[in-house]
C-alpha cells in the first residue's frame, strides 16, 4: 500500500509542478483516432509534434490527449504501423476536440511503404519484451491445414517455446501454459484449444489486434507469471455492411460487420466458424467397422460484438465469445456411448466515459466460464444401463474500473482496480447402475475472491529518457486463507542516439490459480484449482536488459527494419506439479467413500530460467517478416520429484530459431514461408522394467459375487503388473525439431469484393519429427529378444487448400 501511495504522490507532485511552471498558458487537444471508412478505433497510434520528443499514444479505445502551449499554427502528426501518416495543422487557441482518421497503407511502392512504416520506432518506446503482430500479416503466414492461428504465429517469436508437434501451447521464458494470461476483450479464456490443442479458439477474422507481453509487465496486468496475451475484437464497420470468410479443408468461417443504426453511431460484428471433421470422418469409420462403430468430432466458435455512441463522451460496448468441442463414439457391439466435450463462454460489457479532456475512464463487467465433461453410457440389457459423468470447470464474474489520466506531455498516469469472483469445480464423478445404488463422489465447489489495485506512470524526464514505473497490490481470499502481495514494476529506456536505445525492466508477479496437468500440453482434462491454506501463490521475479535499434531507411533491404536483443533472468517460487504417479480424475476406485483433497496429490517447488533473445523484424512492406533466435536454460526443483534434484522440464530448449518471410510478388500473388528449428524435448525414458503386483480391491467384490470362498478371495486382491524403471527425470534429449512450411496466395480484386486462393505445404521436406518415444521388444523366434527405443512421428508433409473472400 505504501508503494501505491508513493506512486500516486509522485504523479500528483509532478502534475502540481507542471501547473506551477505553466499556470495559465497550457491548452489541451484530445479526441479519437479511427480508421477511414470502418471508423474502427486504433490503439497505440503515435500522436506527436514532428521534430520533437513531445507526444503521446492512443489508449485501448483510440483516445488521446496532449497539453501544449497555445499556437495559431500547430502541426500534429498521427502515425501507426500499416497506415499512412496524417498531418494536422491546428489553431490551438482554446481547449480543442479533434477526431482523426488514418488511411490504411496498402500500396507496394517502397516510397509509400516508407511513409507508412517508419513511424513505429522500437528505440523510442519504454516497453520491452512486448510482441505485436499485425492481423494482416498473420493471415499471410502458411498454417497447418490452412487454419490461420494466432497462437501458432506467436510460437514463432523468440522467448516462446513450442509444445509437441502441432500444439498451440505457449511456454514463455521457462513458464507453463497456465502461466499465460489470455484475455479476449478483457475476459479471461482458460482453455484456448480446439481439437485437443492443434488449433486455438481465436478466429483471426474477428480480431483487431494481438499483443503479447513476456516481461517488463505494466502494473495494469496481473494474475500470471510468464506472459499476457491481450486480444481485442474488431468493433465493426460503422459505414456499411462488410463481410469476409473462407472455406478450408476442415473448417469454414464467415464474418459480417456493419452499422447498427442508420445514424451510424453504432456497429456490430458477428463471426462464426465450424469444422466438418465429423462429416468427413464418418464414412471412413463406418467402413472400417462395418457400421458397428460411429464416431465423430467437431468444434465451433462464435464471436459477437456491438457498440453504440450514447454521446460524444460516452460509449457502450458489448462483446462475447462462445465455443465448444465435442467428441463422440458409439460402439454397437459393446452397446456403449462415449462423449468428451469442453468449451468457453465469455461476455464483456464496457462503458467508456470521457470525464474531461485529460481524464478517460472505462468500467467493465466481465463473465467467463470454462467447462469440461466426460460421459459414458453402457447398456447391458434393454433396461440396465451404467452411466458415468465426470465434470470440471471454472467460472468468473468480475468488475473492473480503469482510468487514463494525461497529466502532461511528460506524464501519463493509469490507475484502477479489479475484483474477480472465482468458482472452481475441480471434479465431480457420478456413476449410476441399474443393479446398484447410485454412487456419487464430488469435490465441492470452491469459491475465491481475487482483486487488485494498481497505478503506473509513463514519464519522460528528458529528451532521451522514457520510464514506466508502477505498482500493483494483489489480494486473494479463499476460505480462511488471505494473501496480500505488492508487485513493483519498473521499465526504463535511454536513447544513446537517434534510432538506438538501451532498455531495462523489473517485474514481480503473483499467480493465485494453478493448473494441474499430467501432460503439460494443455489438454481439456487439466484442472484449474485455487491457492489455499496448504498451497501458496506462485510468484516470479524477472529482470531483463536489452538493446533496440531502428535501422536507417537507406539499409540495403529497404526501410522499416528493427533489431532488438534482450537478456533475462526469471526466478519462480511455489510452482506446483503432481507427485509421482498421482492423478486427480477420481475414477481409480469408485467404491471408496474417502474424500480426496487435491492438495494431497501435488508438490510445490521452484524454478529458474535465463537466456538471450534476438528479433530482427519488419511488420509491413513488400518484403516483411522476422528472424528470431532464443538461447535459454530452464530448470525446476521439487522436494518430492527426482530425489529433490534440479531437472530440466519437458519443454526446455537450448536453441530455438524461427525464420518467417512474406513477399508481395505483385498485387495478385503473395509468397510466404517459415522455417523453425528447436532443440529436442527433455524426456524421461525407462532404462529397465520389472514385474510386480498391484493392489486391486475391486477384484474381491467382483469375484465375491460368484461365491468365491472366503479363504480364496484375498488372492484376487492383487494383479500382475509390469512397471518401468527410470533414472534421473528428463535426462534424455529427443532429436532436434525442424520444419519448413511454404504457401502461395492468389488474389483477385474487384471494385466491391476480393477473392483469395491459397495453397500451402506443412512440413514441406517431410521431416519425421519425434512426437513420442517408446521402448519395445524386438526379435524372438530364432533371434534373441532385445529391447529397442522407437521414435514415432505424427505429421509428414501435409498439403492444404483454402478459398477466402471479402465483400
Amino acid at each position: 500500500m505504501r508503494l501505491l501511495l508513493l506512486v500516486f504522490l509522485s504523479c500528483y507532485l509532478s502534475y502540481r509542478n507542471v501547473q506551477a511552471q505553466h499556470p495559465a498558458n497550457r491548452l489541451t487537444i484530445s479526441g479519437y483516432v479511427r480508421e477511414v471508412g470502418s471508423q474502427e478505433a486504433l490503439t497505440g497510434v503515435n500522436v506527436y509534434l514532428p521534430g520533437t520528443a513531445i507526444g503521446t499514444t492512443t489508449n485501448t479505445y483510440g483516445f488521446y490527449s496532449l497539453t501544449l502551449p497555445p499556437s495559431e499554427h500547430l502541426q500534429l502528426a498521427f502515425s501507426f504501423v500499416g497506415y499512412q501518416t496524417n498531418l494536422q495543422v491546428v489553431a490551438l487557441q482554446q481547449n480543442k476536440t479533434l477526431t482523426v482518421f488514418l488511411q490504411p497503407g496498402q500500396a507496394l511502392s517502397e516510397v509509400q511503404v516508407k511513409a507508412a512504416t517508419s513511424q513505429d520506432p522500437v528505440s523510442e518506446t519504454v516497453q520491452m519484451s512486448r510482441i505485436d503482430v499485425p492481423i494482416a500479416q498473420i493471415k499471410k503466414i502458411p498454417a497447418f491445414l490452412g487454419e490461420k492461428d494466432v497462437l501458432k504465429v506467436l510460437q514463432l517469436m523468440p522467448g516462446i517455446q513450442k509444445g509437441s508437434e502441432g500444439q498451440t501451447g505457449l511456454y514463455v521464458r521457462g513458464g507453463g501454459p497456465d502461466q499465460n494470461l489470455i484475455i479476449l476483450d478483457e475476459a479471461t479464456v482458460y482453455n484456448a484449444n480446439h481439437l485437443f490443442g492443434f488449433f486455438s479458439v481465436f478466429n483471426g477474422d474477428a480480431l483487431k489486434s494481438v499483443e503479447l507481453t513476456k516481461g517488463g509487465f505494466p502494473a495494469r496486468y496481473g494474475g500470471r507469471l510468464s506472459s499476457v496475451i491481450d486480444l481485442t475484437m474488431k468493433d465493426g464497420n460503422k459505414d456499411k455492411l462488410h463481410g469476409e470468410g473462407g472455406i478450408g479443408l476442415i473448417a469454414s468461417r464467415l464474418t459480417l460487420e456493419g452499422p447498427l443504426t442508420s445514424n451510424k453511431k453504432g456497429s456490430f460484428l458477428l463471426s462464426g466458424r465450424r469444422t466438418y471433421l465429423d462429416v468427413i470422418a464418418a464414412p471412413l469409420i463406418n467402413a472400417a467397422s462395418n457400421g458397428q462403430t460411429k464416431a465423430g468430432y467437431y468444434f465451433y466458435d462464435f464471436n459477437a460484438k456491438a457498440n453504440y455512441e450514447l454521446s460524444p463522451k460516452d460509449k457502450l460496448y458489448l462483446s462475447g465469445y462462445f465455443g465448444r468441442d465435442r467428441f463422440y463414439a458409439r460402439d454397437g457391439q459393446e452397446q456403449t456411448d462415449v462423449g468428451i466435450g469442453w468449451g468457453n463462454a465469455t461476455g464483456t460489457l464496457r462503458w467508456n466515459h470521457v470525464v474531461n479532456q485529460k481524464l478517460f475512464s472505462n468500467l467493465s463487467l466481465i463473465y467467463s466460464n470454462y467447462q469440461f465433461t466426460i460421459s459414458s453410457d453402457t447398456r447391458s440389457s434393454d433396461t440396465a444401463t451404467t452411466s458415468l459423468r465426470y465434470t470440471s470447470g471454472i467460472r468468473d464474474v468480475s468488475a473492473k474500473l480503469d482510468f487514463d489520466y494525461f497529466l502532461s506531455t511528460k506524464h501519463t498516469l493509469r490507475f484502477g482496480t479489479q475484483a474477480i469472483f472465482h468458482r472452481f469445480t475441480p471434479s465431480a464423478l457420478v456413476v449410476q447402475n441399474a443393479s446398484a445404488n447410485e454412487y456419487r463422489r464430488d469435490v465441492e465447489a470452491i469459491y475465491a475472491l481475487e482483486s487488485g489495485l494498481y497505478a503506473e506512470d509513463t514519464w519522460r524526464p528528458g529528451e532521451r529518457w522514457r520510464i514506466n514505473g508502477g505498482v500493483r497490490l494483489s489480494l486473494f481470499s479463499q476460505g480462511s486463507s488471505q494473501y496480500v502481495r505488492p508487485e513493483p514494476r519498473l521499465s526504463a529506456a535511454y536513447q544513446l542516439r537517434p534510432g538506438l536505445s538501451v532498455k531495462a525492466s523489473y517485474a514481480t508477479m503473483n499467480q493465485y490459480i494453478h493448473l494441474l496437468s499430467n501432460t503439460g500440453i494443455g489438454l481439456p482434462t487439466d484442472l484449474w484449482v485455487p491457492t489455499t491454506d496448504r498451497v501458496a501463490p506462485q510468484q516470479s521475479r524477472q529482470v531483463a536488459v536489452g538493446v533496440a535499434k531502428d535501422l536507417p531507411d537507406n539499409f540495403a533491404l529497404g526501410s522499416g527494419f528493427a533489431l532488438t536483443v534482450e537478456g533475462y533472468y526469471k526466478n519462480m517460487q511455489n510452482i506446483i506439479n503432481y507427485k509421482e504417479g498421482a492423478s486427480f480424475l477420481l475414477i481409480d476406485d469408485p467404491t471408496s467413500a474417502e474424500r480426496v483433497r487435491w492438495e494431497d496429490n501435488v508438490t510445490a517447488g521452484k524454478g529458474w530460467s535465463y537466456g538471450a533473445e534476438v528479433l530482427f523484424q519488419r511488420k509491413t512492406g513488400r518484403l516483411s517478416g522476422w528472424a528470431g533466435y532464443t538461447l535459454s536454460w530452464t530448470q525446476w526443483q521439487f522436494a518430492d520429484l527426482n530425489g529433490g534434484r534440479p531437472f530440466f522440464p519437458r519443454y526446455d530448449r537450448r536453441h530455438d530459431i524461427s525464420l518467417v518471410g512474406i513477399y508481395e510478388l505483385s498485387k495478385r500473388i503473395t509468397l510466404s514461408g517459415t522455417w523453425v528449428y528447436g532443440t529436442g524435448n527433455a524426456l524421461t525414458l525407462p532404462v529397465a522394467n520389472y514385474r510386480g503386483y498391484r493392489h486391486l480391491p475391486g477384484l474381491r467384490s467382483i469375484y465375491g459375487q460368484n461365491n468365491i470362498p472366503a479363504l480364496v478371495a484375498p488372492l484376487f486382491d492383487y494383479g500382475p503388473l509390469t512397471s518401468d524403471y527410470s533414472q534421473q527425470k528428463n535426462s534424455f534429449r529427443a532429436e532436434a525439431y525442424h520444419r519448413f512450411d511454404v504457401g502461395i496466395q492468389f488474389h483477385k480484386r474487384k471494385k466491391h469484393h476480393e477473392r483469395t486462393w491459397e495453397f500451402s505445404l506443412y512440413n514441406a521436406y517431410n521431416r519425421r519429427n519425434p512426437f513420442f518415444y517408446q521402448l519395445e521388444s524386438v526379435g524372438g523366434g530364432n533371434q534373441p529378444s532385445r529391447t529397442g527405443l522407437f521414435r514415432y512421428s505424427v505429421f509428414p508433409v501435409v498439403p492444404a487448400f483454402s478459398y477466402n473472400f471479402k465483400f
